[in-house]
């Protein structure tokens, strides 16, 4: 009996305590368990599917990843159409299990680890591409290296911007120059490839009290196939106090043993943007930036340096697969894309109907061609001369022979690491 229900001298009274102190226990027990239950049917009917229960094996999760991927998920998985990427793929995917488990060690360890696989993988990429003493900033959206230079740049010049942020531009302008070849989503701000107008514009700029800041010169652009006269602008940068920054696929051709002096005077360049992952054919791997600074009290505040282990651990994919290809691994793979990129060239100056537009540009992995429509008693030059008139079904077939003419030159690079443009230029659209 309760300690309390034992003072009271009337057993009468004490039994009715005791029995009414059972019963109340009994009902809210009851409450509760009703409470409970209702409870659970809410969440039940608010949580999705999958949730619910005790949850998913791994058997069935995968399976759902692999429906997902290959077809709707409620469907049968249809045949694989994941290229196939190889070991050293495979080195580069599991860069990010081991990276989630890496981060688990005791920050000491971490600290160690994570700083040794960042300055191995700069070292490594600034002697692979001849960027000597050289930093580096790995990050996953490729634009993302530029922004950060631009902010290193506006640091670098602009000495009150950390106390008195934009209000110090008002006063002088920052100007940014973008070559016209200048790949899309950039934003063009200056579009012309004439050295000498640059430097005019240059000077009106200055006249007009605004700050040249930056110029972005290409080497080898994917849509153009275009390298900039990165020697000529890197002398006038150096004259009007102007940040170069350099991007391009043909930077890829500095790890060979002949580079092209055009290419080769990117390395004399303030920063340039890579990226090896297309250019290697490894997976999820990010793209760096290269840059010369020396103060690493700007370049942290830029957010190209970082003291937290989960952004140094960005290059642990590209650590790994480094090594895992070795220097030449590396270098017989854009050696091969580049003589790919030749042969493809050469065949297609085979081809009716396609004009190679870009002859120049030695060892570049880029090729760039238009397709044209060849007609009786036309320019042996251009060949592209309207038809005056076209019947319905001709039309259809205009444009069922681009869909295929696309379809080839699909198939037929698809399993190479060089980029190619096909400008389509049919006199039905």
């Amino acid at each position: 009996m309760d300690a309390s229900l034992e003072k009271i001298a009337d057993p009468t009274l004490a039994e009715m305590g005791k029995n009414l102190k059972e019963a109340m226990k009994m009902l809210e027990d009851s409450q509760r368990r009703t409470e409970e239950e209702n409870g659970k049917k809410l969440i039940s009917r608010d949580i999705p599917g999958p949730l619910q229960g005790s949850g998913q094996d791994m058997v069935s999760i995968l399976q759902l990843v692999q429906n997902l991927m290959h077809g709707d998920e409620d469907e049968e998985p249809q045949s694989p159409r994941i290229q196939n990427i190889g070991e050293q793929g495979h080195m580069a995917l599991l860069g990010h299990s081991l990276g989630a488990y890496i981060s688990t060690l005791d920050k000491e360890k971490l600290r160690k680890l994570t700083t040794r696989i960042l300055s191995d993988t700069t070292l490594w990429l600034c002697r692979i591409f001849r960027y000597e003493n050289g930093c580096a900033y790995f990050h996953e959206e490729e634009r993302e290296g530029l922004a950060k230079i631009c902010r290193l740049a506006i640091h670098s010049r602009y000495e009150d911007f950390v106390v008195d942020g934009f209000n110090v531009l008002y006063n002088k302008k920052p100007v940014i120059y973008l070559s016209a070849a200048a790949r899309p989503g950039l934003g063009q701000y200056l579009c012309n490839q004439d050295v000498a107008f640059l430097e005019k514009m240059i000077k009106d700029d200055i006249e007009r009290g605004r700050l040249p800041l930056l110029l972005v010169a290409n080497a080898g652009t994917a849509a153009v196939g275009h390298t900039d006269k990165i020697g000529r602008l890197k002398e006038l940068c150096e004259q009007y106090g102007i940040w170069l920054h350099v991007e391009g696929v043909n930077l890829a051709t500095l790890a060979l043993g002949y580079v092209s002096s055009s290419v080769l005077a990117a390395t004399k360049c303030d920063s340039m943007t890579m990226t090896p992952g297309p250019w290697l054919g490894l997976p999820a791997v990010p793209a760096v930036t290269l840059y010369k600074h020396d103060d690493p009290a700007l370049t942290l505040v830029a957010g190209l340096t970082s003291n937290k282990p989960a952004d140094k651990l960005r290059a642990l994919p590209l650590w790994l697969s480094l090594q895992y290809l070795g220097l030449d691994g590396i270098v017989e793979r854009i050696k091969h894309a580049c003589q790919l990129s030749q042969r493809l060239q050469e065949s297609l100056k085979k081809v009716n109907y396609i004009k190679i537009l870009v002859e120049d540009e030695l060892s570049s992995p880029v090729v760039v061609f238009r397709f044209f429509q060849e007609l009786p008693d036309s320019d042996p030059v251009f060949k592209a001369v309207p038809v005056p008139t076209m019947t319905p079904s001709a039309v259809g077939r205009e444009r069922h022979s681009c869909d295929a003419l696309n379809r080839w030159v699909r198939m037929a690079v698809a399993c190479l690491s060089f980029q190619v443009l096909a400008h389509h230029r049919p006199t039905c659209w």
